[in-house]
């Protein structure tokens, strides 16, 4: 074994990592640079380059771009891909029939000599050199592509280089299965053991010049972007909508891929193509106008878009995250100021609008039976609301798409109707055909609910608030803290855990009582009878529920992608005589009394929180 996962423990084990890597790195960048470090003897940043090496998990990897087993580059993309390929061999007896999808984004790293579209072609390289076929997009793509692709062709398996949102030194490798969803456990644990089995280059694995005249390598860019569209018109339910408002949508992709895409998304649904921010239009790895390259960051990634719109005098701006699978939307106000939706809110109005336009298409209430909406756990419960009014079901799941997809497919597969998933984060599954998140088919699906809603003179923040008139209130805030201190973040879920002495969770926090507490850490939940939780649990992670008396309920959990510990709070009050401002009051003094009191970030050394 090259680098345990526990990190490196001492000199010999450092110059072992060093040594195997010089001579098995053949990119002249990061082989360069690793000679150059060890000859100056720079340890320290040698421990950075061959620290823990990186962990396979949250449905792939993500790191920084960069020499050593701890970052992405060439050699770390072949030892993955290689690990990969032996477990599919293993799963699939049709694998060389079948085969593997690869897309990219637009990536890069020129210190390095990294790029998405230089993965991707390695970890198509490596297949191919075992016969297995690979559908490989010859340009840039969204990343909801890459799922369509496994589940239209009934591939084994998808592969995403693409860090998302994630800053400009970062790259990732997310990996489908053929479900057409993300990985979950035992995959992505037999992945990572795989790899550690197969971490020596094969004969091959370097040769990637065999993809510009391999048999086995297809390109599916041009089929699989018509057959997207196709099945994306099937969510039109108002083709002549356009003809009836003025109503104008800025885009913007924030230097990522969705342009293009989006602009193929308003002409599927005959909807006037929406203006594109210039400066944000083209890809540029370096996201030169942006801090974050994250809408979920607000009016900060919004600026150009604000400006834009006020020029055209346009009400309504819709934003991708690089690879295009996020949405934000934001709408002028009548006093002139932006509004930006939340995740939550905007998961309230889609669905919302997608119940709304089925009841249309199945008037018939014998059919709801068989009809479900998803959110995760941490997201607001405004579709179970919805669910118990209308008469359809909701369904709770773990944090992230890879969870919501598998369960999608899995009542899918069982004769029932998925309309709808999101999470609190921006992702909304608005088809059928993505079993992840999308922001291609979102924005598409907005800009038609905007427009019907202005035909009859309402806007979506009007509309939101008649949801939540008729469903009941629900008020929630996010936010989070970074910390790149390992420790601290054990640290303070341990306190957590042992608050009020050994094995005892906090009674209170401030003024305000605990009801109930869900460790999906440890596996507890006071509020079943025999006080194991029902949601899978997972050690590797950190997240703790608390259920207030008030009817509060707020999640603390860590980041699988990022040096976060984020927390999500919900507070809701049902339809009727409801203060939605004194709901805002007392959920904002919950959470200031979480960071006091649970937080504590002065003491743990959380050193920055986001607005």
């Amino acid at each position: 074994m090259t680098v345990s996962s526990a990190g490196m423990a001492s000199q010999d084990e450092l110059d072992r990592a060093v040594a195997q890597w010089l001579k098995w790195d053949k990119n002249p960048k990061t082989l360069a640079e690793v000679k150059q470090q060890n000859c100056d003897g720079n340890i320290e940043l040698l421990r950075k380059y061959f620290g823990p090496r990186m962990l396979f998990g949250t449905a792939g990897l993500r790191s920084v771009m960069g020499p050593g087993f701890s970052c992405m580059n060439d050699l770390t993309i072949i030892q993955t891909t290689q690990g990969l390929c032996r477990y599919l061999e293993k799963s699939f007896s049709d694998v060389k029939d079948r085969g593997v999808v690869i897309g990219f984004d637009a990536r890069a790293h020129p210190p390095s000599g990294s790029s998405s579209q230089r993965f991707a072609r390695f970890a198509a390289t490596v297949l191919i050199s075992q016969g297995i076929p690979v559908y490989l997009f010859s340009q840039i793509t969204p990343t909801p592509f890459v799922p369509f692709t496994v589940s239209q062709l009934k591939l084994c398996a998808g592969i995403m280089v693409t860090a998302s949102h994630n800053p400009k030194q970062d790259n990732g490798y997310k990996v489908y299965w053929e479900n057409g969803a993300q990985i979950i456990q035992p995959h992505d644990e037999e992945i990572a053991k795989a790899i550690e089995k197969n971490l020596e280059p094969w004969q091959g694995s370097w040769n990637d010049k065999i993809v510009d005249c391999s048999s086995l390598i297809k390109d599916p860019y041009e089929n699989m972007k018509n057959k997207y569209f196709e099945c994306l018109q099937k969510h039109c339910f108002y083709r002549d909508i356009n003809k009836s408002t003025k109503l104008k949508f800025i885009h913007t992709s924030v230097h990522g891929v969705g342009h293009e895409f989006v602009q193929s998304a308003f002409k599927a649904f005959n909807l006037a193509p929406p203006l594109a921010v210039p400066e944000q239009k083209d890809p540029d790895p370096e996201f030169s106008t942006v801090k974050y390259p994250n809408p979920e960051e607000g009016k900060d990634v919004l600026t150009l878009s604000f400006a834009l719109a006020d020029k055209e005098g346009a009400k309504i701006i819709l934003a991708n995250d690089p690879d295009a699978d996020r949405l934000a939307v934001a709408e002028k106000q009548e006093g002139g100021e932006w509004k930006v939706f939340s995740g939550n809110e905007l998961g309230a109005l889609l669905g919302w609008w997608i119940f709304t336009c089925w009841k249309k298409l199945n008037p018939e209430s014998s059919r709801l039976k068989n009809v479900y909406m998803l959110a995760s756990t941490v997201s607001s419960k405004i579709l179970q609301a919805i669910a118990l009014k209308e008469g359809f079901h909701f369904e709770e799941t773990l944090t992230g798409f890879k969870w919501m997809g598998n369960k999608a497919k899995e009542l899918i597969d069982k004769g029932n109707e998925v309309l709808f998933a999101f999470e609190e984060a921006i992702g909304y599954m608005s088809t059928e055909f993505v079993l992840d998140k999308d922001g291609v088919s979102a924005a598409a699906i907005v800009a038609e609910m905007a427009s019907f809603l202005a035909c009859k003179n309402i806007t979506l923040s009007q509309q939101l608030k008649a949801i939540y008139e008729e469903y009941g209130y629900h008020i929630s805030k996010a936010s989070y803290f970074i910390c790149y201190e390992t420790k601290s973040i054990q640290r303070m879920f341990e306190n957590l855990r042992n608050f009020n002495g050994s094995n005892e969770y906090p009674k209170t926090c401030g003024k305000f009582e605990v009801s109930d507490i869900r460790d999906l850490t440890t596996g507890y939940d006071s509020s079943q009878p025999d006080k194991k939780a029902v949601l899978p649990t997972s050690k590797s992670s950190q997240m703790i529920t608390f259920t207030f008396k008030n009817g509060c309920v707020a999640t603390l959990r860590t980041s699988g992608t990022e040096p976060k510990i984020k927390y999500y709070s919900e507070l809701c009050a049902p339809p009727g005589n409801c203060d939605p401002e004194k709901l805002k009051e007392e959920l904002n003094d919950l959470v200031n009394a979480l960071v006091e009191h649970f937080f504590q970030p002065e003491k743990n050394g959380f050193t920055s929180q986001s607005n």
